[in-house]
């Protein structure tokens, strides 16, 4: 579709760090009470103080008089010698793009080292996530740890289910003919506080508990038949880490049979960060993010699911009938609209693009369609290449604004014929008590001054 993009759009980025670490303290007071109050005047006032000049907001900046002065007068970069070569050693990100950082949510979590880090999704380009935007779940805090003295165990729950037990060291592992592919992690709680209503102004508090690297590692499958597994009498496999929580996970024999369940030492060309699960992690592709087991030590197989504490206490969705349902670690299909979102400001009616990202635990993404109309009418986007299984989709829809106050939303699809939900079929069947596994519609609206929020349609 040809488009003219004479009138470009610009867009004012979303504060980021608006919270000092007094202000963390007294959203944490004020949770107790159910009130959001000082988060959101924190908001605003960030909000406020980034603002540019009402000429400015009101269309194209006019160049002086006597022409662009960045274009008529050479910069320093244009008429001097610039820095050596290698003069740093592993490369950074420019100066202008600090701000840039995964963050934690204020309120979510009392100590720094059982929370979350979300990463920026509003900023990012593409589908792969920077190793260092990266976001974070830990339970115990992380570890730097020597991979010399790391060990992978590979067993079974009782004799004979694996007939030769084995140790493997992350040389070993890293020896073997080894695998890449590109898959999302979205931790099960993402989107979690926005289960009651509107939680947070952002879509990286929204929804940046969702990631996506090239990983590279040794298929699961051929670890247990290295060790002499029997793959018949095996129904699940357990996952332990070695961080202190000792997380542990089961996971279905059939996710491993495919081949898919890697055992990872790399990620975006690189090894995994420690924030990551260095030296070696469990990849599970379309599986809750905490099923991704770091530090990982040791597999053992077994015939029936493990029921550990975090899959038997922790986890698991409040029905509205008060019981839990518990095993429910695929990602469901999913979307979010990262440009506009929330916290940005369109400065100019005309032409802006709307981009966001689609994901699926069950497979590849089919179809997203936006709507610039609270979901009256829908448009299909364009999915953007690649479009992998398990993987995130970047799509991308023209818009042209004409300065009224409306909702965008995004509707994804996956291969299997499901469709994401809104909120008001999600609550018909989950209910509002819930913390895990929302795949929401999300609607932003922009209001007539430029300014997104976060919003909810019931």
């Amino acid at each position: 579709m040809k488009t003219n993009h004479l009138g470009v759009g610009r867009i004012r980025r979303a504060p980021e760090g608006f919270l000092s670490p007094e202000g963390v303290k007294a959203v944490f007071q004020q949770a107790r009470s159910g009130r959001r109050d000082f988060l959101r005047n924190a908001f605003a006032a960030a909000a406020a103080g980034a603002a540019v000049p009402a000429a400015m907001a009101q269309g194209n900046p006019v160049p002086a008089a006597g022409g662009d002065s960045n274009i008529l007068e050479l910069p320093e970069h244009s008429r001097g010698l610039g820095q050596g070569v290698a003069s740093e050693g592993y490369g950074r990100p420019s100066k202008f793009e600090a701000n840039l950082q995964r963050r934690q949510s204020p309120g979510l979590t009392q100590t720094t080292q059982s929370s979350v880090s979300f990463a920026p999704m509003q900023s990012m380009f593409g589908i792969v996530t920077p190793s260092g935007l990266h976001f974070e779940r830990h339970h115990q805090g992380w570890w730097d740890i020597d991979p010399s003295r790391h060990r992978l165990m590979v067993n079974g729950s009782v004799p004979g289910m694996v007939k030769s037990p084995k140790v493997f060291t992350v040389d070993e592992i890293m020896r073997l003919p080894s695998v890449s592919r590109f898959h999302f992690i979205e931790c099960g709680a993402n989107t979690g506080m926005e289960w009651g209503n509107v939680a947070v102004p952002t879509a990286q508090y929204s929804h940046g508990m969702l990631s996506c690297s090239e990983f590279t590692g040794i298929p699961l499958i051929t670890l247990l038949e290295m060790a002499g597994a029997d793959l018949k009498r095996g129904k699940f496999v357990l996952a332990e880490g070695a961080d202190g929580s000792s997380m542990t996970r089961t996971i279905p024999i059939g996710q491993i049979l495919s081949g898919e369940v890697l055992v990872a030492y790399g990620q975006n060309g690189e090894m995994l960060r420690p924030e990551n699960g260095y030296p070696l992690r469990l990849v599970a592709p379309g599986m809750q993010g905490v099923s991704w087991v770091k530090y990982l030590r040791r597999i053992e197989l077994g015939d029936m699911p493990y029921a550990t504490k975090d899959e038997a206490v922790h986890y698991i969705d409040l029905m509205p009938g008060g019981q839990h349902r518990q095993y429910t670690s695929i990602q469901e299909c999913k979307s979010v609209v990262t440009t506009p979102s929330g916290g940005q400001v369109l400065l100019d009616q005309g032409f802006h693009n709307i981009t966001g990202l689609a994901w699926s635990g069950r497979g590849k993404v089919k179809k997203v369609d936006v709507s610039v109309d609270g979901g009256r009418n829908w448009r299909p986007a364009r999915l953007e290449t690649p479009v992998l299984g398990k993987c995130l989709t970047r799509f991308n829809i023209d818009w042209a604004w004409d300065g009224k106050a409306t909702i965008i939303q995004s509707r994804a699809s996956d291969d299997t014929g499901y469709v994401q939900p809104g909120y008001r079929q999600l609550r018909a069947v989950r209910g509002t008590r819930s913390i895990y596994h929302n795949n929401a519609i999300q609607s932003w609206l922009v209001q007539e001054n430029g300014e997104v929020k976060n919003v909810q349609l019931s």
